[in-house]
């Protein structure tokens, strides 16, 4: 079985149509590594067409979601910042630009269940994420000009379609780290849990999304992230064609009698 295989840098565990993506470089804080981008990319774009997966958790082993970019690499200028000015600009990206290219371009809603820190390239991949759960423990910090640095992968684009050009901007200017509590007030977060009920928040939302006919979801996920870069009578068209698909699915007419017998349907993705 695909997920059964061994995966640089990340695990997995597939419950149901669930498929929860672990961070899993613990010893840097689950910092992104080349390994990481190609397991992470590899298993997201398999699961974007596995009919068994029909929405996908993320989340971080230990302590940490992702620190971002590895500083000790970063000072030695191996891995993906190897080379001079060019070959730093192809590495980012062949490198780790392809994770939010993959991100945006899947069709499976995406929940990140932010165990902890969530800093600079951590902090853009939470917020390429769907949906975002967190804790107290949760932090967020967009940093990268404390490194001297521009968001390279990304989260220019990102952070102000989560929390507003206003609000990005003070965040990628003055680099400071949002709490949990600021997160959610921020809009870094949907939900603000317990510690320990952290997945369980998570794996609740993804349920209900699962309960859903998939090509509903999946074209409705489309269609609110297109909504937001597009104009009215674009969206419109988008819409039209994707309500000509979706009601003649076999979902739609079981959804349909569900609704009119009062039971819980059983949907199957076609």
């Amino acid at each position: 079985m695909f997920y059964a295989q061994k995966f640089t840098h990340i695990q997995l565990q597939q419950s149901g149509f669930i498929l929860q993506i672990t961070l899993d470089n613990p010893e840097n804080s689950n910092a992104i590594s080349l390994e990481m981008v190609d397991s992470l990319t590899t298993v997201l774009r398999h699961a974007d067409y596995d009919p068994r997966v029909r929405v996908v958790i993320l989340t971080g082993a230990g302590k940490a979601f992702c620190a971002g970019g590895d500083i000790k690499a970063m000072m030695q200028k191996t891995g993906m910042f190897a080379g001079e000015s060019n070959e730093l600009r192809l590495n980012y990206m062949k490198g780790i630009q392809q994770i939010p290219r993959c991100m945006e371009e899947l069709s499976k809603p995406v929940i990140a269940a932010v165990n902890g820190a969530a800093i600079g390239a951590g902090c853009d991949l939470a917020l390429m994420s769907d949906i975002r759960v967190g804790t107290v423990q949760s932090r967020f910090g967009e940093t990268f000009v404390k490194l001297g640095l521009v968001p390279g992968d990304g989260g220019s684009f990102f952070l102000q379609r989560a929390i507003g050009f206003a609000k990005a901007m003070e965040l990628s200017l003055t680099a400071d780290i949002l709490n949990g509590e600021e997160s959610l007030k921020w809009g870094l977060l949907n939900h603000l849990v317990p510690e320990d009920e952290l997945l369980t928040k998570a794996h609740e939302i993804a349920k209900k999304i699962a309960a859903h006919p998939p090509v509903a979801v999946q074209m409705t996920k489309r269609a609110v992230k297109t909504a937001y870069a597009r104009d009215l009578q674009y969206v419109l068209d988008l819409a039209a064609a994707y309500q000509g698909i979706t009601q003649r699915t076999e979902d739609h007419f079981t959804a349909l009698e569900a609704m009119r017998d009062k039971k819980v349907a059983d949907y199957k993705g076609r």
